[in-house]
């Protein structure tokens, strides 16, 4: 029941805590975003990034691996961090190729990045994830059971943490919903879809329409747009392959 526990606490706070690192890196630093908007990141449509929350998670169950194999201490701790970032890459890994595989759609794209294996995973981000691992092993790992212990006795957090996952339900349903749509018209096509991409067009062709940009909801009054932004994604597709021949 404690692992329970503690597994539910740290996917509600990763998932938050990633989708926080997520917005505030593509405003600001971003290469994708040259005009510094503010975007909401992922699959979802809340403030929430699952990937985060199952990284946090794994984490978690990581940091008691046995390492003591190395003798340095130092070194020691470099080996467990590296075996965390290899496994959250892994992870990063599966699910993208889910995506791919059983929707049609590709989440995110490192295609740019070098080193990257099917725009999934690239050393760049790996790199990322071991600073990250790192990060959670001396700041947050420490204090994990005193954090369940006041989540424990706290009953009004408890309640917060249930209508996390209530709203993480609802959003789930809604977006697979429209992902279906998605993976309808790309297997007529026989295309893959860039999730992002599909976003950033919907939200421009929103503004064209002067309909009210929705940070929460890029996917909203999206009826018409959602069909025109896919057909742009063929056309764009046709043009790439003909630059190419």
């Amino acid at each position: 029941m404690e692992l329970f526990l503690v597994l539910t606490f740290l996917f509600f706070a990763g998932s938050i805590l990633g989708w926080a690192i997520e917005v505030f890196w593509r405003k600001f630093f971003s290469k994708n975003n040259p005009e510094h908007r503010w975007i909401n990141p992922g699959f979802l449509h809340g403030t929430y990034l699952p990937l985060y929350g199952l990284s946090l998670s794994l984490l978690f169950m990581l940091s008691f691996i046995d390492v003591s194999f190395v003798e340095n201490a130092i070194a020691q701790r470099i080996v467990l961090f590296v075996i965390m970032a290899l496994c959250i890459t892994a992870m990063e890994y599966a699910g993208g190729l889910i995506f791919i595989k059983g929707m049609n759609i590709k989440l995110w794209d490192y295609s740019a990045c070098w080193g990257n294996i099917q725009g999934i995973i690239c050393p760049l981000y790996t790199f990322y994830w071991w600073i990250l691992s790192a990060t959670y092993y001396f700041l947050i790992h420490p204090k994990i059971l005193s954090w369940l212990y006041w989540f424990t006795n706290h009953l009004a957090f408890c309640l917060v943490v249930g209508f996390f996952y209530g709203v993480f339900t609802v959003d789930l349903c809604y977006t697979l919903n429209i992902a279906s749509k998605i993976r309808a018209f790309a297997k007529e096509q026989k295309m893959l879809v860039r999730y992002e991409s599909l976003k950033a067009q919907i939200q421009a062709k929103n503004e064209e329409l002067l309909q009210k940009r929705s940070f929460m909801l890029p996917f909203k009054n999206a009826g018409r747009s959602l069909t025109e932004s896919l057909k742009n994604a063929v056309e764009q597709r046709k043009n790439e392959n003909a630059r190419t021949k």
